[in-house]
């Protein structure tokens, strides 16, 4: 990828001047590597994820060294029709990749998971994947709207010895928190890892 990426860009190099503002979406693609290619630093590096293909992405952008702060502006703009956007420093982009970047195919296996636990509960699977879905997406509406804290929204569902606190259970006795926090360290540092070769 990153060859891929700097073969482009030493053949666009003669066109290229400060006056132009390039921006890239080259998951592990440094900034630095970017500007010494293209000969000068007015990039602008995002990184966006794949629901930003129906408008809620969840994008993080990070100014090169010549990029001004209307250029993030006209960027964040942009990408801000698409969904979200984050201004961060790029040294958090292999964090940010691990989470958000690789986020939506952890999310896709836990809706899998839901309807699949629906059918094994007796749900038709066209059933269960819909309401597997719809609570995904009511419960991000809910965190991201209520201003209460995930744990606090946790506690407002579950009842004292009610079905609820019954499901928690069984998802902390099989390490649930823990296997998110790994997966994203995973891909953390596998971002990191493809950006050094």
């Amino acid at each position: 990828m990153v060859d891929a990426v700097k073969d482009v860009v030493l053949q666009l190099r003669p066109l290229l001047s400060t006056k132009k503002l390039l921006v890239s979406i080259a998951a592990g693609v440094k900034l630095k590597d970017l500007q010494d290619w293209a000969g000068h630093s007015r990039f602008i590096r995002v990184m966006p994820n794949t629901p930003s293909a129906v408008g809620v992405a969840a994008s993080v952008l990070s100014l090169g060294g010549a990029a001004t702060e209307q250029d993030g502006d006209l960027i964040a703009e942009l990408f801000g029709s698409v969904g979200k956007i984050w201004k961060a420093d790029e040294k958090l982009f292999d964090a940010i990749t691990g989470l958000s970047g690789s986020g939506p195919a952890y999310i896709y296996l836990a809706i899998e998971a839901l309807a699949d636990g629906g059918v094994a509960a007796g749900l038709p699977r066209e059933l269960a994947l819909g309401l597997a879905s719809q609570t995904v997406l009511g419960a991000a509406s809910m965190a991201t709207s209520s201003g209460k804290h995930p744990g606090q929204l946790k506690d407002d569902v579950t009842s004292p010895g009610g079905t609820t606190i019954a499901g928690i259970h069984e998802l902390e006795k099989g390490g649930f928190r823990g296997i998110l926090m790994n997966a994203v360290v995973a891909a953390a540092r596998r971002s990191r890892e493809l950006s050094q070769n």
